[in-house]
């Protein structure tokens, strides 16, 4: 639980903001219900249960996208039924559910729900707010909403840049390890709730300290390139390219049995074997490859991965090695010529 909240953002902002609302809404329930307003408790009631069942949803689904929309629209229209209810006193719930938007949704949704909202108010008379106190209303909300928009665009654009920053190998371009082990998670994760299956690949460039030594790094780092060049050119665009580090590479692919993790796996040692060279000579790789298992974790179907990989080096490289589906051992996996 504490690894999704850490990784996922969204999921993180629905859970707080659903914890907040459970404890800021239930007193008013509860004293509203003491005091013989059945009809507000109930609201207020129902409010709380279908935030809390977003949240569920967002928790059982993983879509954290549209679960924040969903999200954003209850609370907008729950703020709209308290504003019915309590009138000009109901108005100031909506401050906080607008401002809720910009954190459960995209910028643009958020201001098309508020607009929504605030047309909704204006138009429909909902609460038979007087004019000059509606008037202000909806001029101070409009205040609110291009603030938290201007924060949300800035935000957004301030965590893409890091996402990049964090998840990107700077030399290659392509995804880093760390990056890597959130994908591993995810694909577990989906085989485990919609039988996706996944394939996994670690590649070896061969003797490739070698051409650091002979050549220098800055070679070295040439055909680092020019090998993710290659891959790149020959995978589908589901299909997702980590760098491992060094010389490791792992190739992720969404959707792919044995047979077709094979025959991509030999295929692209092929092209890697007519197309990249260093300055002396042409570089081959090695493919340690694993299906994900059942009931296998991250860390397991890794390892098995790269079992097969060392059992493609002791074979004598340039090869392309599966781990056995039915086991562990590395003793019998396969070897593909």
């Amino acid at each position: 639980m504490l690894y999704r909240l850490k990784n996922d953002f969204r999921l993180s902002i629905i859970t707080l903001l659903s914890v907040c609302a459970i404890v800021g809404i239930t007193p008013f329930a509860v004293y509203r219900l003491i005091n013989g307003d059945q009809l507000a408790a109930i609201v207020d009631t129902l409010i709380l249960l279908s935030i809390c069942s977003v949240m569920a949803y967002a928790w059982m689904s993983g879509d954290t996208r549209r679960s924040g929309v969903i999200m954003a629209v209850v609370v907008c229209c729950g703020g709209l039924v308290v504003v019915s209810l309590q009138h000009i006193i109901g108005l100031f719930w909506l401050y906080p559910c607008f401002i809720t938007s910009f954190f459960l949704t995209s910028s643009r949704l958020a201001v098309l729900i508020n607009g929504l909202a605030l047309f909704t108010l204006g138009v429909f008379k909902v609460g038979n707010i007087p004019s000059e106190q509606l008037v202000s209303f909806i001029t101070t909300a409009i205040v609110v909403s291009a603030c938290a928009y201007v924060f949300s665009r800035r935000n957004e654009s301030q965590r893409r840049r890091l996402e990049q920053l964090a998840t990107l190998d700077p030399l290659t371009g392509v995804k880093n390890r760390r990056a890597m082990e959130e994908e591993l998670h995810k694909a577990v994760l989906n085989l485990q709730r919609h039988q996706i299956q996944y394939g996994l690949a670690i590649i070896d460039l061969d003797h490739f300290k070698a051409i650091n030594d002979e050549h220098g790094h800055a070679e070295g780092d040439q055909v680092l390139i020019k090998c993710v060049d290659i891959i790149t050119d020959q995978i589908r665009q589901s299909d997702q390219l980590f760098r491992f580090g060094g010389e490791e590479f792992v190739l992720l692919l969404p959707g792919t049995d044995e047979s077709g993790l094979i025959s991509v796996t030999q295929n692209l040692l092929e092209v890697i074997r007519e197309q990249l060279q260093s300055p002396s000579a042409r570089v081959t790789a090695s493919f340690g490859l694993a299906c994900l298992g059942a009931k296998e974790n991250a860390d397991d179907w890794m390892a098995r991965a790269d079992s097969a990989l060392y059992q493609a080096k002791e074979n004598g490289r340039d090869q392309v090695v599966m781990a056995d589906s039915a086991s562990h051992h590395p003793q019998k996996d396969t070897a593909v010529a």
